[in-house]
């Protein structure tokens, strides 16, 4: 999708150097997935001690992938 935003362009500059991609479009597409991220990261957390797993966290960690 085509869009025209006006965006600070320090704010630009800064956000690409921190995430080492060459191109505006790239920073606001990995902008936009990790805010997406965050967000359901966040909805995950208010299931946090509610939802019981019956998992063993030493087989867990004991697998050879």
């Amino acid at each position: 999708m085509r869009t025209t935003l006006d965006l600070p362009e320090n704010l630009i500059k800064e956000a690409m150097s921190a995430t080492h991609t060459s191109t505006k479009t790239a920073v606001i597409i990995k902008a936009l997935e990790e805010l997406v991220q965050k967000s359901k990261v966040s909805e995950l957390k208010q299931f946090r001690g509610i939802v019981a797993l019956d998992i063993n966290l030493d087989d867990l960690r004991n697998r050879h992938l």
